[in-house]
């Protein structure tokens, strides 16, 4: 399963996840110097991220919505940059945070997980219920797919309903954790952990432990917020624990590390992953 194939790359790199979350100002300036259109300079820019990172990386992460914004031009380059990684031996998450009724459901489990945006996982909100994140089931069992369920988010206003207490005094994130994790038995992998992971943000959040319980070993975790957005690595190491369960996403600080300073974009870019990849397995140490 997918899982057992990401939890063997972070126990041969590292758990970092970098977020290839492009803007056009991260552009390197020897890129956008040149004659060709924008598809082809972010193509090139990811590129060149992937080519410096990947032997801290466990894992890849593409932001649908930095590439919708510019169109179908946009998309082109959204397009070849999973192809690049997945031919490259690259895990890729694609960031589309999709929640649909089922029928609407079976179409972007299709579109992300064939043809021109196939990706080999996927982040999903489950508001709509189980309706919303079911249609994608096949593909975890038959088609070597798996996704991130949004359980607890890293964004302050999370707050306004992820920690809304249920009639049992329960934090609602904690219910929908609960519900991830029974949704999952039928994907688990060799690793113990099933292709129906979480996503769990470690800013604003005061029950690690309790998250601990209710994931009992069998979910693992994307953890986004590293970085740019304050989430301490110390937090991080204790939530995925020594065992490493789970992949710690870094975006911008990592894309846009060479943005305002001399030197080569990629020599930049690759010693800050360097340097994330080594800070936090020096915490779960």
């Amino acid at each position: 399963m997918i899982i057992d194939d990401l939890y063997a790359k972070v126990k041969q790199t590292s758990p970092l996840c970098t977020g290839l979350d492009l803007r056009e100002s991260y552009i390197p300036a020897d890129i956008a110097a040149k004659d060709i259109g924008i598809d082809e300079k972010l193509f090139l820019t990811a590129q060149m991220i992937i080519d410096a990172t990947a032997e801290f990386s466990a894992c890849y992460k593409v932001q649908i919505a930095c590439y919708e914004a510019l169109g179908l031009t946009g998309l082109k380059a959204y397009s070849r940059i999973l192809k690049y990684l997945r031919d490259n031996g690259h895990i890729v998450i694609a960031d589309i945070k999709r929640g649909d009724i089922t029928s609407t459901a079976e179409e972007y489990a299709k579109g992300h997980f064939s043809g021109d945006f196939e990706a080999d996982i996927v982040t999903l909100n489950p508001y709509m219920g189980i309706d919303a994140i079911s249609p994608y089931f096949p593909y975890f069992k038959d088609k070597n797919k798996g996704a991130f369920v949004l359980v607890k988010t890293s964004n302050k206003s999370s707050e306004d309903f992820q920690e809304i207490d249920d009639s049992k005094g329960e934090k609602i994130y904690i219910d929908v954790l609960e519900a991830l994790k029974n949704w999952g038995v039928d994907f688990l992998g060799n690793s113990g952990y099933s292709a129906m992971g979480a996503v769990v943000g470690v800013n604003f959040l005061h029950q690690i432990p309790k998250i601990r319980q209710v994931a009992d070993g069998r979910v693992f975790m994307l953890v986004p917020g590293f970085g740019a957005q304050g989430a301490k690595a110390e937090d991080i190491a204790a939530l995925i624990g020594q065992e490493q369960g789970g992949v710690v996403n870094v975006s911008r600080g990592i894309i846009a590390a060479h943005v305002g300073k001399d030197g080569d974009a990629k020599t930049i870019i690759h010693d800050k992953a360097k340097s994330m990849a080594e800070e936090l397995l020096s915490c779960l140490k």
